[in-house]
């Protein structure tokens, strides 16, 4: 009997690694200053999937006041605190579209994923500095 239940155990482990861990955010208009305020809107949703190393990230961004120039994964400091880009993501240069695209993490960005230390970041051509931000949770 002990076989069969280590058969399970090994069966259920192995579906586990092959769903991965999901994260979500959402997206939303964050200042990086009180000048920058004035140029921000728009809201949008993100899901990252973790399948070994492999971080799989897809989403959709709208209402933004400007087109969209460029979409990153950044991994922070620490929770809440910006850090430095570690991937771009692919994205329509529009107001509104979809995001898309995979990283291999490092042993030291997979432990902050899974402390809420990654997250992404859209710039637009009239916030270069960041219009929508979301931070990735289980």
């Amino acid at each position: 009997m002990a076989w069969k239940l280590t058969i399970a155990m090994a069966l259920a482990a192995a579906l586990a690694a092959q769903t991965g861990e999901t994260y979500k955010t959402r997206l939303s208009a964050v200042a990086a200053d009180a000048r920058t305020r004035p140029a921000l809107a728009g809201s949008g949703s993100a899901t990252a999937t973790l399948s070994g190393s492999k971080l799989t990230v897809s989403g959709s961004f709208e209402g933004l006041l400007s087109p969209a120039t460029t979409a990153e994964v950044h991994a922070a400091i620490a929770a809440g605190v910006r850090g430095p880009v570690i991937h771009d993501l692919s994205i329509p240069q529009a107001t509104a579209g979809a995001i898309s695209g995979s990283v291999d993490l490092t042993p030291d960005q997979i432990e902050k994923l899974h402390k809420g230390g990654i997250y992404v970041q859209i710039q637009s051509e009239k916030a270069p500095e960041g219009v929508l931000w979301g931070w990735f949770l289980r």
